[in-house]
């Protein structure tokens, strides 16, 4: 009689027990979650308003040293292909940006940058290592002359926004790309008291090269030095 083979066993996949979406499921945020991952907004050659926040329980952002070496950082790093760095504002616990962008993954590819840019500069200002930003990066893209002015008011003027106590003699803020900004009113421009030489001779932002941030904005005024963006 012919021998019998030994029977195989079929491996069959384990049946999925997915059975679809379900309220409350997936992993819950922890204590510092940041920035909900919701889908970014669509992006085609337009300037945007970006916000950085601080990891919590370092330094303020607007001591000398770290503004020094943002300036610097900068200066070397503010326009690579796709994107550029147009203005910047840093505040005690985060970052504002206006930048332009060619496409989606120039973007990423710029805020990346950018944002090692920063990390390395406030940890070499303040002798430590480790991560800096807390979340992922909050965008608005810019899409009309009036949205656009609105940010680079809301930017340059962030200080005064923040500030508890507002002094008459009205100043560019030191910790941001004022002093490089050409769209200040010139009557309010010459009441505008000196505070400090630039840091650096290059300038730490690209030119703007889109319409909106070069010449579409102005249509609605030019910037006050003295206002307060609400």
């Amino acid at each position: 009689m012919p021998k019998r083979r030994a029977q195989l066993t079929l491996q069959l996949r384990e049946p999925s027990r997915w059975g679809g979406r379900r309220k409350g499921a997936g992993r819950k945020p922890g204590p510092n979650a940041g920035m909900p991952h919701q889908s970014r907004p669509k992006f085609s050659s337009l300037p945007a308003h970006v916000t950085l926040k601080l990891q919590a329980g370092l330094p303020s952002l607007r001591t000398g040293r770290v503004v020094r070496e943002v300036e610097d950082s900068f200066g070397r790093g503010s326009a690579r292909p796709g994107f550029r760095l147009i203005h910047y504002s840093l505040q005690r616990n985060h970052v504002h940006l206006v930048v332009e962008a060619s496409n989606r993954a120039a973007l990423g590819r710029g805020m990346m940058a950018v944002g090692t840019r920063l990390a390395r500069a406030v940890n070499r200002a303040f002798g430590r290592s480790g991560k800096v930003f807390g979340s992922r990066y909050h965008l608005h893209v810019l899409k009309t002359p009036r949205e656009v002015r609105a940010a680079l008011r809301y930017v340059l003027l962030n200080a005064r926004h923040h500030a508890r106590r507002l002094t008459k003699a009205v100043k560019l803020d030191p910790a941001s790309s004022a002093r490089w900004f050409d769209g200040w009113r010139p009557d309010a421009l010459r009441r505008i008291v000196a505070d400090r030489p630039m840091a650096v001779q290059t300038a730490p932002v690209a030119r703007a090269r889109t319409w909106l941030l070069t010449t579409g904005w102005r249509r609605h005024g030019l910037l006050d030095p003295a206002d307060v963006p609400g």
